[in-house]
């Protein structure tokens, strides 16, 4: 069956009409919001979604752009074999978002917004800072997840939006919809949370390290204040791009789709600069057209933010149950059996204290090889459980 999609959208844009507070201690003013919107608010305003994204994502989750964009943000693994030509323009969830998909567009007013420290419209690190009328660059204040949900909530506040009949995300968007359901449990009715965590275990914290250093150690970086001279971090960004990606796979996919063959030709080629193998040239590939749509230090804030969620600590005083104790919302949880990064032990963990506090959570894995990139990947497979868990019926 062909799923309808939402058809052309636009992004729009919001600015908030007060400071947002932050954890760092200090406030942020001015802050504009990119959003897009897709199906129809409900008179009673009881039907909207709010899609977070990920940290390569945008606002653009469903539909084709109606602006040309010169790298798409669909990002799971094989995203050009998948999508053609088409796939620049494309949402990065648009197979889970519109009519008759994962989040129902003839029944749901679904919202996603570009985080606060992004590149792709709402303040960040890349926005002018009103002080001093040049970029912020690393002048931009330190940030977490709770300070990107403030920011989603002063949107939806500007937008009329009082309650949302569910949040949903995976990765750090599946951060977001945790911290949501926490900090504003009268206002959530729903969870999903697809290939998350309550916190980074330490090899993920450790990559992200790897990758922010790869980024720092370019000296085109110039200490983050690299707009307006002509020069930036490519290299060291497209180095952390490769990384990132490696770590979204698993080795069984890697062995898969690339194995050891080579480049070109039958014989190696004897040289230490060229991209000997065909993974050589797929990663080189991934860089190039990351460092094209993506800022910088928009990879450092973020990737800092995702490392520094962590449910128990800041809620539950280092208790996971305790973090999670005043949370009202029904809770979907998807993991993936192949995800070393986000493991489905991290999922478990989450599952476990919520049945032990007696709330209602589903909890399932998804046998799939494809590593984090399932949850970009696996849509088909995850769209039941989610139209399942949304309409309210039972699961494991």
């Amino acid at each position: 069956m062909i799923m309808k999609s939402v058809g052309r959208v636009e992004t729009q844009y919001l600015d908030l009409p007060a400071p947002v507070p932050l954890d760092c201690g200090r406030e942020l003013s001015p802050v504009r919001v990119a959003y897009e919107t897709y199906g129809t608010l409900a008179p009673g305003g009881d039907n909207v979604i709010l899609v977070c994204h990920a940290l390569s994502g945008d606002a653009h989750a469903a539909g084709v752009s109606a602006e040309p964009a010169a790298a798409g943000t669909r990002d799971g693994f094989g995203a050009e074999d998948r999508d053609g030509a088409a796939g620049a323009a494309l949402g990065w969830w648009d197979g889970m978002i519109g009519p008759g998909k994962a989040f129902d567009t003839d029944r749901y007013f679904v919202v996603c917004t570009n985080l606060l420290g992004g590149c792709r419209g709402t303040t960040g690190p890349s926005s002018i800072d009103p002080g001093t009328g040049r970029s912020y660059g690393s002048d931009f204040p330190v940030v977490t997840v709770a300070d990107m949900v403030r920011v989603q909530k002063a949107a939806l506040d500007a937008l009329g939006v009082r309650r949302l009949a569910a949040v949903a995300g995976g990765s750090l968007g599946g951060m977001q919809a945790l911290e949501w359901a926490v900090r504003y449990p009268d206002l959530v009715d729903a969870v999903v949370a697809i290939a998350s965590t309550h916190g980074l275990h330490a090899q993920g914290v450790a990559w992200n390290a790897i990758a922010r250093e790869a980024i720092m150690r370019d000296p085109a970086w110039q200490g983050g204040h690299y707009h307006g001279t002509g020069a930036a971090p490519e290299a060291g960004m497209g180095v952390a791009r490769m990384i990132g990606h490696v770590t979204y796979l698993s080795a069984p996919a890697l062995d898969d789709r690339f194995g050891r063959r080579l480049q070109a030709g039958d014989d190696i080629s004897h040289t230490i600069t060229g991209a000997e193998y065909q993974i050589e040239s797929y990663l080189r590939h991934q860089a190039g057209s990351f460092v094209r749509r993506f800022d910088a230090n928009t990879y450092l804030y973020l990737s800092r933010a995702l490392t520094y969620f962590d449910l128990a600590r800041q809620h539950g005083g280092g208790s996971l149950p305790q973090a999670l104790s005043g949370l009202r919302a029904r809770t979907l949880l998807i993991a993936f059996s192949s995800d070393w990064l986000y493991p489905p032990a991290a999922s478990a963990d989450i599952a476990d204290a919520l049945r032990g506090l007696g709330k209602e959570v589903e909890y399932h894995v998804i046998e799939a090889p494809y590593g984090h990139d399932s949850f970009l990947l696996e849509e088909a497979r995850q769209t039941p459980l989610i139209q399942r868990f949304l309409a309210g019926e039972g699961g494991a």
